[in-house]
């Protein structure tokens, strides 16, 4: 088999490391070549806690990849997640260098570095910038400056930071593999450039990937990034409560969830009673287990609105909420999703993919693997995937992270 040319998404989550690769076919569409996932323990919540152990997990399952596509990887796009990931909105101001007055890409750099440059707490550092409008002479509401008249550029942009250490660990457990990263995304992105549309992020949409472990949140309107966080419930709480509030093994939840589970008990529904038979036979009627998974479901969707009431979106967002990651295929999740949020609401399937399962699940993975074609087809992917990051995205700021973290 000859070489060709391959784009490989990394997906470190709470429960399983997954990873896809493909190739491009046409300008719309990639072909998969062959996807791979691996339970994993050493992540906590989104974040890695025992880096060699997840470097050997990680390696195993390259292993594995390569054997099937027999060609190396070199280089994987990778996400970030858990609850550390912060967002905040800044502001940024230069005067136009060039004696025109002409605004050149040196002073929208400028700008963005301005915009970012403000104090952080201790072991917190910032790693992307996306701008939300720039100003100039005071006029706002401009998306591309660059070539306009002016004397002074402004810039209003959202910031992302991190937990420093948790950052090193995620990329020391890359490296440990010789895999380089061409990108780091943090996850609800990745998941956005996967399952919304450019017209839902410019009426306003919420993403909301339901992980194992978090839940991430990413807002756009008006095509921008306004808001993110990444919230510490996910499904694997659902299921350590029915662990607890069925009396039973948290493997045999995890099969009632999948089996039987639902986020709402409907009129009219028989109160059938459910057995399962394990060594010792364990009988619940179905409205309990309902009534388990809707409370801790409605507690993630309680904390969504709490985010969008922090930016003025709460339940002002046109194009609504699009639900993804493997929690959201809970059934009647979208129900329950409309109840509590009071707005549309649809689960968000991966697009962009020849020979691939639609399935919410591999929305990050997807995601990244998108997200690098972007940045390998354009200097400047801001258009297609509305993932602003200085330029050429993160590659400028991984390789200040290597300097920090690589010894």
């Amino acid at each position: 088999m000859s070489k060709i040319h391959i784009i490989t998404g990394l997906d470190i989550g709470t429960s399983a490391i997954k990873i896809l690769v493909a190739q491009k076919t046409s300008e719309e569409e990639l072909e998969v070549l062959t996807s791979f996932q691996q339970p994993v323990n050493g992540v906590k919540r989104g974040v890695v806690i025992d880096v060699e152990e997840v470097s050997d997990v990680l390696q195993s399952v390259l292993n594995k990849i390569q054997e099937d596509i027999t060609q190396k990887i070199n280089s994987v796009y990778v996400n970030v997640g858990g609850s550390h990931i912060f967002s905040t909105s800044s502001h940024g101001l230069v005067s136009v260098s060039r004696a025109d007055q002409k605004i050149s890409k040196e002073d929208v750099d400028r700008v963005l570095q301005a915009a970012q440059t403000f104090s952080l707490p201790s072991n917190k550092e910032n790693f992307a910038v996306f701008p939300k409008e720039f100003i100039v002479d005071k006029e706002g509401g401009i998306k591309q400056p660059l070539g306009m008249e002016g004397v002074r550029l402004e810039a209003e942009v959202l910031v992302l930071g991190a937990f420093s250490p948790y950052l090193k660990n995620l990329t020391q457990t890359v490296l440990n593999t010789d895999l380089q990263i061409s990108d780091i995304t943090a996850s609800p992105l990745a998941s956005s450039r996967a399952v919304l549309t450019p017209r839902q992020k410019e009426l306003g949409v919420a993403l909301l990937d339901i992980g194992a472990g978090t839940s991430g949140l990413a807002v756009f309107d008006e095509g921008n990034l306004i808001h993110l966080a990444v919230l510490p419930i996910g499904s694997a709480n659902i299921t350590n409560d029915i662990a607890i509030g069925l009396k039973t093994d948290i493997d045999i939840a995890e099969r009632i969830k999948i089996g039987y589970g639902s986020c709402l008990w409907q009129r009219g529904e028989k109160k059938e009673k459910i057995e399962i038979d394990e060594t010792e036979p364990l009988i619940f009627p179905q409205k309990k287990l309902i009534n388990i998974i809707e409370a801790r479901v409605s507690e993630i969707f309680e904390e969504v609105n709490k985010e969008l009431k922090k930016i003025g979106k709460e339940k002002l967002l046109p194009a609504g909420i699009v639900l993804t990651g493997g929690g959201s295929k809970l059934p009647k999740m979208v129900d329950l999703a409309k109840k509590e949020l009071s707005l549309p609401c649809r689960i968000g399937r991966p697009q962009g993919f020849l020979n691939l399962e639609k399935d919410p699940s591999l929305a990050t993975v997807c995601g990244l693997v998108l997200g690098g074609n972007d940045l390998e087809d354009k200097e400047d992917w801001s258009g297609k995937s509305g993932l602003v990051i200085f330029g050429k995205g993160l590659g400028a700021k991984i390789k200040k992270i290597f300097k920090v973290f690589v010894p």
